[in-house]
């Protein structure tokens, strides 16, 4: 077997980004920064996001913030975008506006999007008016740290890989910037894979150890530490950076480290496509359903977020009428449809099911169960009623599901393959 050092040094080759990539993206940047900026006396347009941090894989999108001095916009925070669009209608031809908690603004140049946003020019995270204010101090911290950028990157491909990359509402993953603390507070990608294998259920990492010997549920809002990983963001430490992280993908973060390190490998690094893997793990005792879902339009945070409930209703109605979830997850590129996955038991269900009611011992309730339900019987010092199934079968259940208005406000359509 390979050492997991080799393993790793061969992964990192192939996440860092084509130099000809690289070379064209950054002369697009450099070229709509310089526009920017050309004769503005209060605002300054700069790198953003990876690109600043130097943290960015193989293919990234790069954003540009647009930093308005402080001292004369600090009571304008909800007039920035109005402001800098008319900078832009100026200097561009097709710029799309976008809402988000303060809206931004996108420019395409060939094959590359750029994200233009909006911010104030802050010295301390005390000062923000909007959460993105503090993306910049966000970078400056990162860069602190360059000797760890690779490692960094080690972390954020493992997770994408890994389907648990993100912090958007319908992702609830690691963001790019808890990759980069976790690292940092490790020391490298295979301390924190070492350590988040043994994670218990709640876990605080505090790398500027702003709550040394203090107890952090007694300091910070305990709203903002209900998540199972509290991050102690480094540059505002009243802020859980884990905020939106799910226990789905914390659990899926933790097994998959511990996965790693039994069997280490580069494959690990790779982003699998969701449908190969369940049809690997499909066996003549299993039915496939994938449910393709085209989404509404609009802002992708609240398209993605239909898309989630549309999922989890659909996941929840198979759970309500007993049927058997072996394996299940969903995904979508933005880009596209988005694909629901269910791999199920084959075996029918019975005509009748089991519904388990009160000790007969509590009289009332017994006989309030006998009136509701015709067929009962008792089973351990217990009344049971059999009701009829209305669906033996999932795609019965998930043909019927999808017609619910629920659904139907949450996507355009859908489509139903059963392997």
């Amino acid at each position: 077997m390979k050492k997991i050092n080799q393993i790793l040094n061969e992964a990192l080759k192939e996440i860092q980004p084509d130099k000809n990539y690289e070379k064209e993206i950054f002369e697009k940047l450099n070229s709509i920064i310089k526009k920017i900026n050309k004769n503005q006396k209060d605002i300054k347009a700069i790198l953003g996001g990876s690109g600043a941090k130097g943290t960015w894989l193989k293919t990234f999108d790069a954003d540009i913030f647009v930093l308005f001095g402080y001292k004369k916009f600090k009571d304008k925070s909800d007039k920035l975008s109005d402001a800098l669009e008319r900078i832009l209608k100026k200097k561009f031809k097709n710029i799309a506006r976008l809402h988000g908690s303060r809206d931004y603004f996108q420019i395409r140049q060939g094959n590359f999007t750029f994200e233009i946003v909006p911010i104030l020019k802050i010295k301390k995270a005390e000062q923000a008016k909007n959460i993105t204010d503090v993306s910049p101090l966000h970078s400056n911290w990162v860069k602190k740290h360059k000797k760890l950028i690779n490692e960094m990157k080690l972390t954020k491909q493992f997770c994408q890989a890994q389907n648990v990359y993100g912090a958007e509402s319908y992702i609830k993953g690691f963001s790019g910037y808890i990759c980069e603390i976790l690292t940092v507070y490790y020391g490298s990608f295979l301390n924190l894979i070492k350590n988040a294998a043994k994670w218990s259920d709640k876990i605080i990492v505090d790398v500027e150890k702003y709550y040394k010997g203090k107890d952090v549920f007694k300091l910070v809002n305990t709203s903002k530490l209900i998540s199972p990983l509290i991050v102690i963001d480094p540059v505002q430490k009243d802020r859980n950076a884990a905020a939106a992280l799910s226990i789905e993908k914390f659990e899926c973060f933790k097994k998959t480290a511990r996965e790693f390190l039994k069997s280490p490998s580069k494959e690990f690094f790779i982003k699998k496509e969701l449908k190969l893997l369940f049809l690997k793990g499909k066996t003549s005792n299993t039915k496939l359903i994938i449910i393709k879902i085209k989404p509404l339009s609009g802002k992708a945070d609240v398209v993605g977020n239909k898309l989630l409930k549309t999922y989890e209703f659909l996941k929840e109605g198979l759970h309500k009428h007993d049927f058997k979830i072996i394996k299940t997850d969903w995904e979508w590129d933005k880009k596209s449809d988005a694909n629901t996955y269910f791999l199920l038991d084959k075996k029918a269900l019975s005509k009748f099911a089991e519904i388990e009611g009160p000790p007969i011992k509590i009289k009332q309730h017994a006989d309030n169960f006998k009136k509701i339900h015709k067929k009962t019987f008792i089973k351990l010092n217990k009344i049971f009623a059999l009701e009829k199934r209305k669906f033996l079968i999932p795609e019965d259940l998930l043909k019927n599901t999808v017609k619910n208005n629920f659904v139907k406000e949450r996507c355009k359509s859908i489509k139903i393959n059963i392997l």
